[in-house]
């Protein structure tokens, strides 16, 4: 554990930062924030939460640097290629068929960062719409609380590196190369509306069709995303979307949203759990025959029975939750005839006791109908067919219910067992009985600590998930400083080869020694002259130099050039060359001044004879 989650010192910190600048992290989970801000507190060199907190309050600027460090903003174009191609393949085309000809399209990217996957999904129906109904019908929202991220994605360039993972085709049409980067096409970039939103405390953008949220609730204590979940059921449509990271689950949401697609984190909302669970904060006028159709039509779906209404002619035109559940009946088979659907004939042929209780106008039934399940068990149903009249006696439909009597029945027939061999097998039936329990018991406790085990594993798995993002981070950062790094050694190389070259070109030999008389620097024609590599001398205190050059000669002229602004006159000296010849040379030194404060002397030396 980080030693500032549980520094009460840390906990005001987080308080100050949300009353002072607006920044609630007091919802992020301890670990992930304790460890960017420890980060950013490292980096200043301070230890101590009270320390930094009195830091930004002597620096403004810091906030900046602070926030940037504890908002990841690590994203990717069509980050995860698999689920974007189910997206695009299979939940895009849903949306797009249910909507009208010109019905609004409204997308939100939450957690958006510099606004990639929100671009992503700006370009994946700019391929799916013509340019008009695109451009009349699409609406984008990307909304984050880093509003230095989001002025990065309303410009609208990236680097070449940014837009790899864009498929080609789709890089060539809504990409402008421009010098080292790329520059979105002004159709995507006008699609798609920037803006700062806080998840946790600002109302939700409504009727989304698809909200894209990933790897946000990742950073969330549970009671934190329970709350956000609640906003993001409200945003969608009753027939919208939400589409989360790979590493995130729905342990809090159960009941707001259901999966789609799992492996790519795909879910439906809950389209009644709005209505259960209580209406937005503001209010909504409704007429009394709204209301009364709206309850009535919760108490027939809140009917334990499975309930069926068909019509005079036959129609359907109403099939009660329970009846869909059971049955695999749909919504849009209502309207369809009864007899196209496979409810009329199993398990019990209702045509005929329909049109029997349209002929008697009386109601009949059918006790302990046995059903087959597809997964081997055995059901047993009551039916009942009644006429629906009116108020002279014409009849108007037939109300068919379903009543589950399988507990019933299995009841009966264990209580007939059981008296049968009540005299013989009570005292085992007891033992089994509590042999059941038991069972259950332990069934019970080992189911609850599954749960327990699968959120800690959960939760380890989002952390692993946040730190490797940061790590990420980490990386690109030092990718950015070696880079840098390669380009100066490039530019020091280059001046080197240039310096070698002009001495090279100079005919007379040069070498330069430093304050300390320690040789820098010895010219190509130096060693033709004295026969030593550069490598032999360069490092080599002068008066240790052994050739025939005679070094007492001239340490003193260079000495004196050391302290001088201007050359010393030249000064001839008998040497001897690499190979032994007497020759007579002048010395010249000229003084060297580096700006850091370095001197150093430059000495030439020219064969007379």
């Amino acid at each position: 554990m980080n030693a500032l989650e549980s520094d009460p010192r840390f906990e005001a910190l987080l308080e100050y930062l949300r009353d002072g600048r607006g920044f609630d992290f007091t919802g992020y989970k301890r670990g992930s924030v304790a460890r960017r801000i420890g980060k950013r507190m490292a980096q200043v060199g301070i230890r101590e939460p009270d320390a930094y907190q009195d830091h930004l309050e002597a620096n403004p600027s810091e906030f900046v640097d602070l926030f940037n460090t504890i908002l990841i903003n690590v994203t990717r174009f069509f980050r995860d290629p698999e689920a974007w191609r189910f997206l695009t393949d299979t939940i895009l085309p849903r949306i797009l068929s249910s909507k009208g000809q010109d019905d609004e399209i409204r997308l939100w990217s939450a957690g958006c960062a510099s606004g990639e996957e929100a671009y992503s999904l700006a370009m994946i129906l700019a391929e799916a719409l013509d340019p008009r109904a695109f451009k009349e019908r699409v609406k984008i929202y990307a909304t984050d609380v880093d509003e230095e991220a989001l002025s990065e994605g309303r410009r609208g360039i990236y680097s070449t590196t940014d837009v790899e993972d864009v498929p080609l085709e789709m890089r060539d049409r809504w990409f402008k190369p421009t010098d080292d980067h790329m520059v979105l096409s002004p159709d995507i970039r006008r699609s798609v509306i920037f803006g700062r939103q806080d998840l946790v405390h600002d109302s939700p953008i409504s009727r989304i069709d698809l909200l894209v949220c990933r790897n946000v609730l990742m950073y969330f204590t549970s009671e934190t995303q329970a709350g956000i979940i609640a906003r993001l059921h409200f945003a969608l449509k009753d027939e919208g979307f939400l589409f989360l990271g790979r590493s995130e689950m729905l342990f809090s949401g159960r009941d707001y949203f259901t999966p789609v697609e799992m492996r790519h984190r795909v879910f439906a909302k809950v389209a009644d759990e709005e209505r259960r669970r209580g209406r937005p904060s503001y209010d909504v006028v409704e007429t009394d025959q709204t209301k009364r159709d709206r309850l009535v039509g919760a108490a027939v779906d809140a009917t334990k029975a499975a309930q069926i209404v068909v019509d005079e002619d036959g129609r359907v035109i109403m099939v009660n939750q329970r009846a869909r559940q059971q049955f695999g009946l749909h919504k849009q088979d209502v309207g369809r005839p009864l007899q196209d659907l496979e409810i009329s004939y199993r398990p019990m042929e209702l045509r005929s006791r329909i049109d029997l209780v349209h002929a008697e106008r009386r109601p009949i039934e059918v006790l302990a109908i046995e059903r087959a399940l597809p997964d081997g068990a055995t059901q047993f149903l009551d039916l009942s067919v009644a006429p629906v009249q009116d108020n002279v006696g014409g009849v108007l439909g037939t109300i068919v219910t379903f009543t589950d009597v399988t507990d019933a029945v299995k009841l009966r027939s264990d209580v007939e067992r059981a008296q049968q061999e009540l005299e013989t097998a009570y005292e085992e039936l007891q033992a089994t009985n509590e042999e059941v329990e038991t069972t259950n018991e332990e069934l019970q406790s080992t189911v609850e600590e599954l749960e327990t085990t699968n959120e800690e594993l959960q939760s380890s798995n989002e952390e692993l998930e946040t730190m490797n993002e940061e790590l990420q981070s980490t990386n690109e950062q030092l990718q950015t400083v070696n880079d840098e790094l390669r380009e100066r050694t490039d530019d020091l190389n280059r001046t080197t080869d240039f310096t070698e070259s002009i001495l090279a070109s100079i005919s007379a030999a040069v070498f330069v020694v430093d304050e300390t008389l320690t040789i820098r620097v010895w010219s190509a024609p130096a060693q033709d002259l004295w026969g030593m590599r550069s490598g032999e001398v360069v490092g080599t205190k002068l008066s240790k130099l052994d050739c025939g050059l005679p070094v007492a000669d001239v340490i003193d002229p260079i000495q004196e050039a050391m302290i001088r602004t201007t050359p010393t006159d030249p000064v001839e000296v008998d040497a001897l060359d690499r190979r032994g010849r007497s020759i007579r040379c002048r010395i010249r030194c000229m003084p060297v001044r580096v700006p850091d404060g370095m001197r150093g002397v430059v000495v030439l030396t020219e064969v007379l004879a």
